[in-house]
């Protein structure tokens, strides 16, 4: 495990986008479901993926949207990806935005459902996040880490779920995700990300993951 990717999910503004990539975000993720409160509208998603850098992504995140809406939006504001909360796969593929679903994991049989989605969809990637009934996520829960350690489903393993930078580092080294994904718990209040909180989550994931790169197991 040579590293891990970093997405900043809930970014609300441009300027919240910039500091995030400045401090090592690979991506910013940008929330169209109108119940978050990290809600953005199209228009205003668009200023922000106009202003990130070059080589860090946009993601969309999209909850039980019709997909050729999840479409429109994604082609209209330059998404990289979206990530939709849906227990249905798409019905054709999301190209040129990279598809990965997003499921709440409560015990083994969620784990099955990933499998067997993943197995119908093809998807990119898949983000596992905590369970909390009646939320979608971005609800600051963490995650069933003893359930998800050395989980495989065959595609790349997004963790979500109640990461701070006080928690980001175990998570790691339990789980062993290709990326993270952080929104509640690097912010001021909903939706404001607090740039020292960025700062100290990045750093500690990337330490983790070093770790885990020098470690016998993982011999570089």
């Amino acid at each position: 495990m040579p590293t891990v990717r970093i997405k900043i999910c809930g970014v609300t503004s441009p300027a919240d986008a910039v500091a995030a990539a400045e401090l090592g975000a690979d991506a910013v993720g940008l929330n169209f479901y109108p119940d978050s409160p990290r809600f953005v509208t199209p228009d205003t998603a668009k200023e922000i993926v106009a202003a990130l850098p070059p080589f860090v992504a946009a993601v969309g995140v999209f909850v039980d949207m019709p997909e050729d809406a999840v479409r429109s939006i994604a082609s209209r504001v330059g998404l990289r990806a979206v990530q939709t909360y849906s227990s249905e796969p798409p019905k054709r593929p999301y190209f040129p935005a990279a598809f990965i679903p997003a499921f709440r994991v409560k015990d083994a049989a969620s784990l099955d459902a990933v499998r067997q989605f993943v197995d119908a969809a093809k998807p990119a990637a898949v983000l596992l996040d905590s369970f909390v009934d009646g939320q979608a996520g971005g609800t600051g829960h963490v995650a069933p880490w003893g359930l998800l350690a050395g989980f495989a489903p065959g595609v790349p393993v997004i963790l979500a779920g109640g990461l701070t930078p006080e928690n980001v580092g175990d998570a790691i080294r339990a789980v062993k995700p290709w990326a993270v994904d952080v929104a509640s718990g690097v912010e001021s209040s909903p939706g404001h990300k607090d740039r020292g909180k960025v700062a100290a989550f990045v750093r500690a994931a990337r330490a983790a993951a070093a770790e885990l790169a020098e470690s016998p197991a993982n011999p570089s």
